[in-house]
């Protein structure tokens, strides 16, 4: 198979082999990232120390343990598929797993007491822990999940590209305090009716509903998207509000529907749940197609100045063409070849994306830094494929 049948070719007239840099931050950026990374990596042992022995006391070590494995069967269903919403653009394994364990660590963690002190002061005043699962824990677990996006957003706004990213984010979040969460059950459970209750919360959690917690912070992963997206300085803010308010009423209605009895709970399931989940799957993707079509349209610039082949632009936006490209280079190159197109792909996606912001901020966009890197990133991947044919 020839370089051209997958887009590759001698390396266009417009790009010269320079070695990337990264562009420079100052040393108070330096600093200040490395004083968040401290406090966050403080803020998540803390909350671990906190989870650890508030589950372990209510569950016991052996409900602790099977409460811990059987979580892991959600997790294992939930992840793939967002790595999948994540594959054209993949984000930095270090912010997925941030996401992740603020969900299953500091979401949690504040929850736990937040909620626990809301049934004290709720049960004093004649009401009951039903009136907390409705009205009170949704919108207390929904912000926390929310703020590991919105801290994503904060901290790494440059690879915060939008809608998917947003889905991406408030689904690792929801899933890990969903994980933290079947813990706790699943222990509990067992520890109060043995194994037919360690069933019975299994189906009902984890296979019934494996996709809620990641599905009503999805909300918000897509509230803040639009906002970065958005020009309309109303829409940055009405869109964030929407999406906690849309989170925080499929929480409490599934919450209502686990308090109304097995019937009940069938009940809402079949009837608002399952549209709910079928529309936010065919949302997603059609969220991750769009993003396939950015970045075919905002790569023309750089095909009429020589730096991409019309086929290569094609082959970026096409999640299939992109998996034959990489087999192809294995195939010609072996592993290195493989890991070349691998970085060849990420860059010039992110060069589309760098692009895309630019556009939509009116910014400054030929002469960054960002684009230089990008596109020496793309030359240098480009030569370390074809350079040693």
């Amino acid at each position: 198979m020839t370089n051209e049948a997958r887009g590759w070719s001698a390396v266009p007239s417009a790009a010269s082999a320079l070695t990337p840099s990264a562009p420079r931050r100052t040393g108070r950026s330096a600093v200040g990232r490395g004083l968040l990374l401290t406090l966050g990596g403080v803020l998540m042992v803390a909350a671990l120390l906190l989870v650890m022995v508030a589950i372990g006391a209510d569950t016991g070590l052996a409900g602790f343990a099977a409460g811990f494995v059987f979580s892991l069967v959600p997790v294992c269903i939930v992840l793939p598929a967002l790595l999948w919403l994540d594959r054209l653009e993949a984000e930095p394994v270090g912010q997925l797993l941030f996401a992740f364990g603020w969900g299953a660590l500091v979401a949690t963690s504040v929850a736990l007491v937040v909620n626990t002190y809301s049934v004290t002061v709720l049960t004093q005043h004649g009401g009951s822990v039903s009136t907390t699962a409705v009205l009170v824990a949704p919108w207390v677990e929904e912000t926390c999940k929310g703020a590991a996006v919105l801290v994503v957003l904060l901290w790494r706004r440059q690879e915060f590209d939008g809608v998917v990213d947003g889905i991406v984010y408030a689904g690792l979040a929801g899933l890990g305090f969903a994980f933290t969460e079947n813990v706790l059950y699943l222990g509990r459970a067992l520890q109060e009716d043995g194994s037919s209750g360690l069933a019975m919360t299994f189906v009902l959690r984890c296979v019934f509903g494996p996709f809620a917690h990641p599905l009503f912070t999805m909300a918000i992963g897509v509230g803040l998207g639009i906002a970065v997206q958005t020009t309309r300085t109303w829409l940055k803010v009405v869109a964030p509000l929407a999406g906690l308010l849309v989170a925080v009423l499929l929480h409490g209605l599934w919450n209502l529907s686990a308090v109304a009895g097995l019937r009940g709970f069938v009940g809402v399931y079949v009837a608002v749940q399952v549209p709910i989940f079928a529309a936010a799957v065919g949302f997603a993707v059609w969220a991750r197609r769009r993003e396939s079509r950015l970045i075919r349209r905002h790569l023309q610039v750089y095909v009429a100045s020589g730096w991409f082949t019309a086929a290569e632009a094609q082959m970026l936006g096409s999640t299939s063409e992109r998996r034959r490209a990489r087999a192809w280079a294995r195939q010609v190159a072996g592993p290195p070849g493989r890991r070349a197109m691998r970085g060849f792909q990420a860059a010039a996606t992110e060069l589309a994306f760098a692009r895309d912001r630019a556009t939509r901020t009116s910014a400054s966009h030929g002469g960054s830094d960002v684009e230089r890197y990008l596109l020496q990133e793309v030359t240098a991947q480009r030569y370390a494929l074809l350079g040693g044919r």
